[in-house]
């Protein structure tokens, strides 16, 4: 009787260097399964460009932070200072500021584009219910890890800005004094404060990221990628178990995707080299001044990215049930699965009732971000009342208006 050496090569594997590492890691394996042997559906469209450009920008992201932190000093005393050392001394330090500052705001960009195909095309329908979720859990890392990079500049729109997002734990009854405080470090915005964000940006919040991304795409691969149709491949496939209306990630969508990566990049590139500040959006005129606790910026808001939650914020006169609101803002996208009762996925095939609700909640979403901008004026209050009210219709809504929804007939392959 013989016994099968378990070393034995296989065709696949030869007797080459990366054969050599397969049979000791499942690097082959890991690249079919994940890249070239995944079945995609062969009618994605532009929207589904987001998803891999979210995971360039935070490349990007990662290797321009890393430089970045080599010059710069995490400190009350430095902090500004440093960064003013990384613009005009450093050699192409400018450039790499500018990336990493220019890359936050495309990096939301991206995810907001993301987010926004999947409730065009039902992406967070079964049975993509944890990737989704897996996505919002991303989201809000991803808001934390900006928030407290924002800081990091020691500008006055920095500094302030921190001062009043801290702030906001403070409204929270029982404990909130005690947790604003145990958030800063130290009674006030100091040192402490600027040390423990530094590390939570640098070192914590990018590994979690990092672990989320990882998540996404394995839950995602799991079931399967959606589609602008909104159907199943994996219902029909060939004698060899392949969906019939799927094709393999590589070579076709790898480099579709690059493709796209280019176009990106050259728009991206044209921002850094010749509009970086991004109008006072990327970067606020008042953050190339250093932070200064006598002197208030005449108008204090965050960038771009986080005004129409701070819309929302600002739209409820209560202190704490603003907070209460701001975060039921991003809370309640956690739901979409379950508030979303209509059985057809894409907004292709759904009623008019669904597709008048998501313009509304588009149209609120860039108006409050809009409002957020802007100094606070009885005028503008009444508007962010009113915008944050049909940006909460949407979600209050939809299980009543889905569960009746008059849909188009859904094909039965992709079309």
């Amino acid at each position: 009787m013989s016994v099968k050496n378990t070393d034995e090569q296989t065709p696949q594997q030869g007797g080459s260097l990366l054969g050599w590492i397969d049979r000791r890691y499942p690097l082959i394996s890991t690249w079919n399964e994940h890249v070239a042997e995944y079945y995609a559906p062969k009618n994605f469209n532009f929207f589904y460009f987001f998803g891999s450009l979210a995971l360039l920008v935070l490349v990007i992201q990662i290797v321009s932070g890393i430089w970045l932190t080599m010059s710069y000093k995490p400190s009350a005393a430095e902090a500004f200072n440093s960064v003013e050392y990384i613009m005009r001394d450093v050699q192409w330090g400018w450039l790499i500021r500018y990336l990493h500052s220019t890359g936050a705001s495309a990096f939301f960009l991206v995810v907001y584009l993301h987010m926004t195909r999947a409730l065009l095309y039902g992406s967070y329908k079964e049975p993509r219910e944890l990737v989704w979720i897996i996505g919002m859990l991303l989201f809000l890392v991803l808001m934390a890890e900006a928030f407290m990079g924002y800081m990091l500049p020691w500008g006055q729109m920095s500094y302030w800005g921190a001062q009043v997002i801290i702030s906001l734990f403070g409204a929270i009854p029982v404990i909130g004094p005690d947790l604003a405080m145990w958030v800063r470090g130290d009674f006030i915005i100091s040192d402490a404060t600027l040390n423990r964000f530094f590390a939570l940006h640098v070192i914590a919040l990018p590994l979690v990221l990092i672990i989320l991304v990882f998540m996404h795409i394995v839950a995602l691969h799991k079931v399967g990628s959606n589609n602008p149709d909104g159907v199943e491949i994996k219902k029909y496939k060939n004698e060899k178990g392949l969906p019939l209306d799927g094709i393999p990630f590589h070579p076709y969508y790898s480099v579709k995707d690059s493709m796209g990566a280019v176009f990106f990049l050259i728009l991206f590139s044209l921002i850094v080299f010749y509009w970086p500040e991004g109008g006072g959006y990327f970067i606020e005129a008042p953050n190339f001044e250093p932070a200064n606790p006598l002197k208030t910026p005449d108008h204090i808001a965050p960038v771009w990215y986080f005004t129409p939650f701070y819309a929302i914020l600002r739209a409820v006169p209560d202190k704490f049930l603003g907070v209460v609101a701001m975060g039921a803002a991003i809370a309640v996208l956690f739901a979409m699965p379950w508030l979303d009762r209509c059985k057809v996925k894409s907004i292709r095939y759904r009623g008019l009732s669904y597709k008048l609700l998501l313009t509304m909640l588009i149209i609120s979403f860039i108006v409050l971000g809009w409002l957020g901008t802007q100094p606070s004026t009885p005028l503008l209050t009444k508007m962010a009342q009113i915008f944050t009210t049909l940006y909460f219709a949407f979600f209050l809504v939809l299980p009543f208006t889905s569960k009746y929804e008059k849909t188009k007939p859904v094909p039965e392959r992709v079309t």
